[in-house]
């Protein structure tokens, strides 16, 4: 994977806000989420150094827009790639974290920023929740999955949901390649090291794809 930078941002009148944000990520696509300053995207915008502060209060705001943005849409396409447990909770289950995967693919600026906002999710209460919402489809998924397990030995859902969270995310992580352009060369693509990873977790938990 790589940063794939986006258009340029331009301003026009009355979306100084959104050409603010793009302009943001694309500096992040080139420099890393904490490789920026407001100064440089007034700059990229093409508006005075005083200007990024009628919408945002410093660069932190800033960033947690981008990230709560970011969680917003991944919240999305977990949720539809979930469809409600069809055809099945261990095949929705592995719809999800291959949904997952694929959003760090198509959308590295956004991704690195949602993870690496320079500063903790807590510090803001709207960004905090729209990454629980994301990070709640994984808990839904695997809430199903383990309900369609038997009884005994059943593992409880969050430990599933953190398991496959930290499978999914590992793998998208080893494969992103970062602004300084190296990552590491793994001899497998990382959908397939998904799909064996989920295979392998799943059956040693008691999931198999002929979970009713």
């Amino acid at each position: 994977m790589s940063f794939s930078p986006r258009p340029r941002a331009s301003y026009h009148h009355g979306n100084l806000r959104e050409a603010m944000i793009q302009a943001a990520l694309d500096l992040i696509a080139t420099a890393g989420p904490n490789g920026f300053t407001l100064a440089e995207v007034a700059r990229a915008v093409g508006v005075s150094g005083a200007a990024p502060y009628r919408h945002f209060k410093d660069r932190n705001a800033l960033v947690a827009e981008i990230a709560r943005q970011g969680f917003d849409k991944f919240a999305e396409e977990l949720f539809s790639a979930w469809d409600d447990g069809r055809p099945s909770p261990v095949a929705s289950i592995e719809a999800v974290a291959r949904a997952y995967l694929g959003f760090a693919r198509r959308e590295p600026a956004f991704y690195a920023v949602m993870f690496e906002p320079g500063f903790p999710l807590e510090d803001d209460a709207t960004l905090l929740a729209s990454s629980e919402r994301a990070f709640g489809v994984l808990r839904l998924a695997a809430d199903a999955a383990t309900r369609a397990m038997p009884a005994r030995g059943r593992p409880p859902a969050l430990m599933v949901a953190l398991h496959i969270w930290s499978m999914a995310h590992g793998i998208a992580s080893l494969f992103i390649e970062g602004p300084s352009g190296s990552h590491r060369k793994l001899p497998m693509s990382p959908e397939d090291l998904l799909e064996a990873g989920l295979l392998i977790y799943l059956q040693s938990v008691g999931a198999t794809p002929h979970t009713p």
